[in-house]
């Protein structure tokens, strides 16, 4: 590796790029150079930022594209090497909460990650669960491998007519709204800020004042926001104990967004029929309960692990970086930074 001499700003992913379209990439390296990291864990990944910052940076801007357990946690002291010269770290995740967001905004690091990319995937998602719990597929397709046809499920639940609640109204949450609608669901939500009335008439959907007032009218709850301080443990002991007897819940935003303990009561106790889960607090590791009971439709975090999603994240983090070095702020921050 060599210092830059060529006056093009330098960007270093921790992964390789496996999905974005080779014509796209070769145009984005006509005005940037592009380092990839081949490493396996975290121990490895700081390791080799050290080195390649000394040997090849400073760099300009840092990628950390999808599946990123393995080099986790992102501390301040991880993405150290690269400051004061970095200005950017861009995320192909829409969660955001793995990252030192104030660390970097006070080192004057824009932090992006993508909006639109897995934003439509992780709705599906949320869709699939919905439908699932509401019908209980998997204990009903467990009752049809073991010869029992049909057993105990007739008749089922229908989706039309329920009033679906979603926390969190971002583009997932819209993305599953129209989604809803399309089984004849009544939506509301709750956000930090309304939206704007033409949003709610598009997306056919009724704000809720506070989440009390969802999740006592609301027949599924679906978990769309981010997580981060004033979020974690959203849903507890005293939220359940607000909803209807017997409500569905969907959660594909971030396990720690519902305490556990309390879901795994409410479970129990039948305040929540079913839960269908894509995200767990502690994930990799999931609760025994949720992997034994018949109540809870699991999934390993896939919702917005699809093909096109994967391509688009990858583009979507290079735009972010042509936007910032085009007109001075990215396509779409977490953070705010004075121009510099």
């Amino acid at each position: 590796m060599s210092k830059n001499t060529h006056n093009k700003p330098k960007i270093l992913s921790l992964m390789p790029f496996k999905a974005v379209e080779v014509e796209y990439l070769n145009d984005f390296k006509t005005r940037f150079i592009i380092e990839e990291l081949n490493v396996s864990n975290h121990e490895e990944a700081m390791a080799a930022i050290r080195s390649n910052v000394v040997e090849s940076g400073p760099y300009d801007a840092f990628i950390v594209l999808m599946n990123t357990k393995p080099y986790e946690p992102f501390t301040p002291e991880f993405l150290a090497p690269l400051i004061p010269h970095c200005k950017t770290i861009v995320s192909a995740s829409a969660g955001y909460d793995k990252f030192p967001i104030d660390w970097l905004t006070e080192n004057g690091i824009w932090f992006c990650n993508t909006r639109n990319s897995v934003s439509e995937p992780t709705a599906d998602m949320a869709m699939f669960l919905t439908l699932a719990v509401i019908r209980d597929t998997s204990r009903a397709e467990k009752s049809a491998r073991a010869g029992l046809w049909r057993n105990d499920h007739v008749p089922c639940t229908d989706p039309s007519g329920l009033k679906l609640g979603i926390i969190g109204m971002g583009a997932i949450g819209k993305h599953h709204a129209r989604k809803a609608s399309v089984f004849n669901m009544h939506v509301q939500y709750y956000n930090r800020r309304r939206l704007p009335p033409e949003d709610e008439f598009i997306y056919n959907v009724t704000y809720c004042e506070t989440l009390e007032d969802l999740l006592r009218t609301s027949d599924v709850i679906s978990v769309s926001c981010p997580l981060d301080a004033t979020t974690k443990g959203l849903l507890s002991h005293k939220e359940f104990a607000q909803m209807k007897d017997g409500t569905f819940l969907v959660n594909t935003a971030r396990g720690a967004i519902i305490d556990e303990h309390a879901l795994i009561a409410a479970l129990e106790s039948g305040k929540v029929a079913r839960a269908g889960l894509d995200v767990f607090e502690d994930e990799p590791k999931i609760n025994k309960y949720f992997i034994e009971s018949d109540r809870c439709i699991i999934q390993p975090h896939l919702g917005g692990l699809t093909q096109k999603a994967r391509r688009d994240a990858e583009k979507e983090c290079l735009e972010n970086i042509k936007s910032l070095f085009s007109t001075g702020r990215p396509v779409a921050p977490v953070n705010e930074i004075s121009r510099r």
